[in-house]
């Protein structure tokens, strides 16, 4: 039995064993959910309802910003809402999917006992709950529902699977970030379930003249030193396109780490992303966050958000920003002074 056949067993034991007592449950994502996330949550609940009898309802407190996201709640029907502030007085029980209590990208209220906690990331405390199912070497957390799912003997919905095909392939960088040869295996079980003209719609969606313009900007602004990349975008209409426009300039092929910086609703969101597998980008980004909790990733891939204010000046903006960028250059052992390049203009 591989790891992630133990958590996915363990998961399947405890909501047979509290069925009755579960219902109903609310599945809590990040504020900002990305694919792992809203497939995990959308598994959960087919998972739930399907073999336990327990009604669900999946939340979020922020907004599902990036293109694709949106595509794929879309064509896949997943019922996700935003959270109301009434909801964890309606529902006694509670499941954290890609995310724990003590993590500062969901709106679960930090004193509250969580019932479920399921998630892929290093825990920072002990996560307050009834069941942890942590799983750091797994991927992405979707692998474990997906496994979970395929367990059962009960049918494997086209949606969900395109869905959880999607979130694995998402967390995994197209499964490159696979480290265990079980989660290729229950990527390809999955996909055999899903649809693939639904995943490719998803993949490949139609996107805003906005999202150009901000891309443009990311680019043209983006200052290389010795083999980093720094992007500022100001102010963004979603905080996704702050890890997007981090992506693809990791893709230039005269850098291996890529960091991007933009402004939405009074916080500065951060996201950083490296082409060294051999450190980890989470680390690199608590060391350069005041608050290390307020920062968070695995292997190539790291992000958090400061509260800078609604109301603040531009002064006090680029300020935050400057020494932001400051401390991460010299964590990366690159020299702050000297003219700036820019490579794109």
């Amino acid at each position: 039995m591989t790891t992630t056949n133990r958590y996915a067993a363990k998961l399947l034991k405890f909501l047979s064993g509290n069925r009755e007592g579960l219902a109903p449950l609310l599945i809590v994502m990040h504020d900002y959910p990305d694919p792992d996330a809203i497939s995990s949550a959308f598994a959960l609940k087919y998972i739930a309802e399907k073999a336990f009898g327990i009604n669900c309802r999946i939340v979020y407190g922020g907004l599902i910003g990036r293109v694709e996201n949106r595509t794929m709640v879309r064509i896949l029907k997943i019922p996700v809402f935003k959270l109301h502030k009434t909801d964890f007085k309606k529902y006694k029980n509670t499941v954290l999917i890609d995310t724990q209590p003590s993590f500062e990208n969901n709106s679960f209220p930090k004193k509250r006992k969580a019932t479920i906690v399921i998630d892929q990331h290093a825990s920072v405390v002990r996560p307050l709950c009834d069941l942890a199912l942590i799983d750091t070497k797994c991927g992405a957390t979707a692998v474990i529902l997906a496994d979970a799912l395929l367990s059962l003997n009960i049918d494997v919905p086209q949606s969900v699977a395109t869905a959880l095909a999607y979130g694995i392939l998402t967390d995994t960088l197209n499964l490159y970030r696979a480290e265990r040869s079980d989660i290729v295996k229950i990527y390809l079980k999955i996909l055999h379930y899903a649809d693939l003209k639904a995943l490719a719609q998803i993949q490949n969606p139609v996107r805003s003249r906005k999202f150009f313009t901000n891309l443009s900007k990311g680019i043209y602004d983006a200052v290389v030193k010795k083999r980093v990349v720094v992007s500022r975008l100001s102010s963004v209409e979603n905080p996704d396109l702050v890890a997007q426009v981090a992506e693809f300039l990791l893709t230039y092929k005269n850098v291996d780490r890529s960091i991007c910086l933009g402004r939405y609703q009074g916080r500065l969101y951060v996201s950083l992303r490296i082409s060294n597998t051999g450190v980890d980008a989470g680390d690199i980004l608590r060391d350069v966050f005041e608050d290390k909790g307020k920062a968070g990733g695995h292997d190539v891939i790291a992000g958090g958000s400061m509260r800078i204010g609604k109301n603040v000046s531009e002064e006090i903006w680029l300020n935050h920003e400057n020494n932001l960028v400051r401390r991460f250059l010299k964590r990366c052992r690159v020299p702050v002074g000297g003219d700036p390049h820019y490579p794109f203009r």
